[in-house]
C-alpha cells in the first residue's frame, strides 16, 4: 500500500484501485483469521453471484469477469471445500447448475457480517453520512458502458 501522503496525488482511477485493494486485503484477513476454510477473492466473487440462486455454470461464466477456465477451476475448488454443489439442470442434459451448500451459505453470511463490521469501522472514521454518500455515488450510472 502506498503511504497516505502519496494518496493525495492520485487520480480517481488509482484512488478507487488503492481503496479497493486495501479493503479487500482487510476483508480477506478478517475471514482467514476467523475461519479454517481459505476462500480466495475470486471464489467469494463467484459465491456472491450464486448466493440464494441456482444458476447454470454457463450463466456464471458469462456474468463473472474471470476467464471460463479459471471459473471452472474455482468452482471445482469450492465444491472440494464443500461450499457449492453442482447438479444437472432440469431441462438440459448438458447444462449443470451450481448452488451454495448449507456450509457455503453459512460462510457467505459470516463473511457478509465481517464486511459489515469493516463498513462500520470506515463509517466511524469518515462519518456515516459520507459512507452513505459514497455508496450512492458508486451506485449511479456513470455512463461508461
Amino acid at each position: 500500500m502506498i503511504p497516505n501522503s502519496e494518496i493525495q496525488n492520485l487520480d480517481l482511477i488509482d484512488l478507487l484501485s488503492e481503496r479497493h485493494t486495501l479493503v479487500r486485503k482487510i476483508s480477506e484477513k478478517a475471514w482467514n483469521d476467523s475461519s479454517e476454510i481459505y476462500i480466495s477473492n475470486s471464489e467469494w466473487y463467484i459465491m456472491a453471484r450464486i448466493y440464494k440462486k441456482r444458476p447454470t455454470i454457463s450463466y456464471v461464466t458469462k456474468n463473472v469477469e474471470i476467464s471460463r477456465q479459471a471459473i471452472h477451476k474455482f468452482i471445482q475448488n469450492l465444491a472440494a471445500k464443500g461450499l457449492v454443489e453442482i447438479s444437472n439442470a432440469e431441462n438440459s442434459k448438458k447444462e449443470k447448475c451450481i448452488q451454495l451448500t448449507a456450509l457455503g451459505n453459512e460462510c457467505y453470511e459470516k463473511n457478509e457480517a465481517l464486511k459489515s463490521q469493516l463498513e462500520n469501522k470506515i463509517a466511524e472514521k469518515i462519518g456515516v453520512e459520507q459512507v452513505k454518500q459514497l455508496k450512492n455515488l458508486l451506485k449511479l450510472d456513470w455512463g461508461l458502458e
